[in-house]
């Protein structure tokens, strides 16, 4: 798989990346290893976890599988701190305490003296900047994290942080952003991707399936096995489900059927090789799925094609 710098950077990842969400929670040991071992042996290694993912679970399964299957040095380990789900609800902290603090945690279940890149997972209103961007500071001179991002930054806030970082020599300047980014969700073409260009960020699309939406599984039905199925992500997958969504996948199954590949793979094509974009994010279900998404690697799309795509999924929904 070819490797892409990440943003003005020296580090090298995986076009694509794996997204470990579900692990350790909706995906067992067992299928996480066989994703893992497919996504290897492929060439990829970016492996994007959170402190919020399962509590912690996935990061603790990722710790067991990098001793098993690959070595530490294979892979470049990516997590975030800001998001917790431990009181059943969601919560937000960015202030500095807390963020260090949940790193250092991530670091004892992930089984490391430190991360490759480390991200503050959302923004929070009632923490000011510059207090949640000195734990990125404090993340790199420590030797805890090698390189810092952000995610699900709006474009001002974007542009804010990653002005901020570049404002005085020895902050710890922004590696990347992470956002969500489909033929379904384009909002972030507006502003974020404009930002993160001018700043040197690069671009880790999470969702680039659009929630799976875009592999054509709802087009008639919602399949039990299905995350639309599941108590944890139907409302995730619900806002897609729409008339503008089901357009813009029928117009990729027609893509795909044109083509003879799958749509997932149209999907994802599509996202990997817009501008600025260094890695798409895929979380699979079974190693299957995962296996059908790894088989991009030497395909592109006609620019035909994804100017129409381009044209079918641009009026939102």
């Amino acid at each position: 798989m070819q490797q892409r710098v990440l943003g003005n950077t020296g580090l090298k990842v995986s076009r694509l990346g794996l997204g470990t969400l579900t692990w350790g929670r909706d995906t067992d040991e067992h299928e996480a290893r066989d994703q893992l071992v497919a996504f290897a042996e492929a060439g990829g290694t970016l492996l994007d976890t959170a402190a919020g993912y399962g509590d912690g679970a996935s990061e603790e399964l990722i710790a067991k599988l990098v001793r098993d299957v690959v070595s530490r040095d294979e892979v470049v380990i990516a997590t975030k701190a800001g998001i917790s789900r431990r009181t059943g609800q969601r919560v937000t902290n960015a202030s500095r305490g807390h963020l260090l603090t949940t790193l250092d945690e991530s670091l004892r279940r992930l089984g490391v003296d430190h991360v490759d890149l480390w991200q503050v997972h959302t923004w929070v209103d009632d923490t000011p900047l510059e207090e949640t961007l000195s734990a990125l500071d404090i993340a790199v001179t420590s030797g805890r994290a090698s390189y810092v991002g952000i995610s699900n930054y709006t474009g001002w806030q974007t542009a804010w942080a990653g002005a901020w970082q570049r404002a005085v020599p020895g902050r710890a300047t922004l590696a990347s952003t992470q956002v969500e980014y489909s033929l379904l969700n384009r909002d972030v073409e507006a502003e974020v991707l404009p930002a993160a260009q001018a700043l040197g960020l690069g671009v880790l699309p999470w969702s680039p399936l659009g929630r799976g939406v875009l592999t054509g599984k709802y087009r008639h039905s919602t399949p039990a096995d299905s995350r639309a199925a599941s108590p944890h992500f139907a409302g995730f997958v619900e806002n897609y489900l729409g008339p503008h969504a089901s357009g813009v996948v029928e117009a990729v199954c027609r893509a795909a059927d044109g083509l003879g590949w799958t749509p997932l793979q149209v999907a994802l094509v599509w996202v990997r090789d817009r501008p600025g974009v260094t890695a798409p994010l895929v979380g699979a279900r079974t190693a299957a799925q995962l296996r059908d998404a790894l088989a991009v690697e030497d395909l592109s799309l006609p620019p035909e094609i994804a100017t129409a795509l381009d044209d079918v999924s641009g009026d939102g929904p």
